[in-house]
């Protein structure tokens, strides 16, 4: 007598393989969403709706959480024609940062070979530090109002940023890349006026929402070679930056060990990596036409998607 055999069951991964993040701004707060092909999964109405345990926050993900959840989830929405409801059209999506609260956001001065070249600047013998805060993030199709009453020459900077995954302390070059859970776009948006006011750059980089981020965290397994990325912006459609991540004066994993090695980095921490050339300020001064109400500029790095934020 013949014995049928059940098909084996579906593995999923523990870890983030393969999986694209969102945060999605909800009525119930910023809530996981996980991209498919058929729209953004809602995680916590479809942990609801097929009784599956699961995280439901970027930052439950970062802080080691078990994914295999969220690749069953997403396997089953895609298969049971209930799964429509916990679908979200990305074109009525109301995205949130990528990352909604990290510990730290560094920022990467002057780390693209012809962008200093563009600011007549000499190549930094070390990576050029310095922060934003949590009040600077905002996701994807938000806007940011600018800070018209202190300031009049706004600019932007594309940025591939890395998400931290792993605590790291003093980590060697050749292991930095392992403690990064994945990357993401971001404007390092500016006044440069406010920059320049004084030796500190911290002004002209902390105003409210002058840290676009998103729209998507893609895990790091995806990106093996983030020394090797498309990057651009447009501002109303013109392409104003258009360069690769492979200019980059310090990459990522020399980013990542340099840190570690004065402070300590923690899960969802982020680091916006530098800009390349092609921004305002290295126009010369008879053609900088600075951002103003009214813009819509757009962020590209390949593989991360776009970013896309309207200036008010």
């Amino acid at each position: 007598m013949a014995i049928k055999m059940k098909p084996a069951a579906k593995r999923y991964s523990s870890k983030p393989t393969e999986l694209i993040f969102a945060t999605l701004d909800t009525k119930r707060g910023y809530r996981l969403g996980i991209k498919t092909d058929r729209g953004i999964l809602d995680v916590e109405r479809a942990a609801k709706l097929f009784r599956v345990k699961a995280p439901v926050t970027i930052d439950e993900v970062i802080a080691g959480a078990d994914c295999a959840p969220l690749k069953l989830l997403a396997d089953r929405a895609l298969a049971d024609p209930r799964g429509k409801a916990v679908l979200v059209p990305e074109s009525r999506a109301k995205f949130g940062p990528a990352v909604p609260h990290p510990g730290k956001i560094i920022c990467v001065g002057l780390n693209y070979r012809q962008h200093a070249q563009e600011t007549g600047n000499p190549i930094p013998p070390v990576p050029i530090l310095f922060n934003k805060y949590n009040n600077t993030l905002v996701g994807h199709r938000g806007r940011i109002k600018l800070p018209a009453k202190v300031s009049s020459q706004f600019d932007y900077e594309v940025e591939l940023v890395l998400v931290m995954g792993r605590k790291a302390r003093d980590v060697p070059e050749e292991k930095a890349l392992s403690y990064v859970f994945g990357y993401a776009n971001g404007n390092d948006f500016s006044a440069r006026d406010l920059m320049r006011a004084t030796s500190q750059l911290m002004l002209g980089k902390t105003c409210d929402g002058f840290a676009p981020l998103g729209p998507w965290i893609v895990s790091a397994e995806q990106i093996p070679d983030p020394q090797n990325l498309k990057i651009a912006t447009y501002v109303n459609g013109e392409r104003r930056q258009n360069s690769n991540t492979s200019d980059m004066i310090y990459n990522c994993a020399q980013i990542v060990s340099y840190c570690s090695r004065h402070f300590t980095l923690l899960p969802g921490d982020i680091i916006y990596t530098g800009t390349p050339q092609g921004v305002i300020l290295g126009y010369p001064r008879d053609k900088q036409v600075w951002l103003k109400a009214g813009d819509k500029v757009v962020t590209e790095v390949e593989k991360c998607g776009a970013l896309e934020v309207t200036l008010v």
